[in-house]
C-alpha cells in the first residue's frame, strides 16, 4: 500500500532531519537527502492506483497501479 501524503512529507522533514547538526560535506549530505527524498517519492508514488480515461478499445476509463 503506497504511503499517504502526510507520510511522504514526514518522510521529507525526517531527510533534512537526519542531516542536520552532521558534520559532513555539503556534496555528501545532498547526495543522502536526494537519496532519501527519491525513496520517500517512489513510496507515495508506486502500488497507487489511477484512473486512466480512453485507453481502452472504444474510450472509457480503466484502472492500473503504478509500478
Amino acid at each position: 500500500m503506497p504511503d499517504t501524503k502526510e507520510q511522504l512529507k514526514q518522510k521529507i522533514e525526517d531527510a533534512f532531519d537526519d542531516e542536520a547538526d552532521k558534520e559532513v560535506t555539503v556534496s555528501e549530505a545532498r547526495e543522502r537527502i536526494a537519496q532519501k527524498i527519491a525513496d520517500a517519492v517512489e513510496g507515495y508514488v508506486v502500488g497507487r492506483q489511477v484512473q486512466v480515461t480512453g485507453v481502452q478499445n472504444g474510450g472509457g476509463t480503466a484502472t492500473g497501479t503504478i509500478q
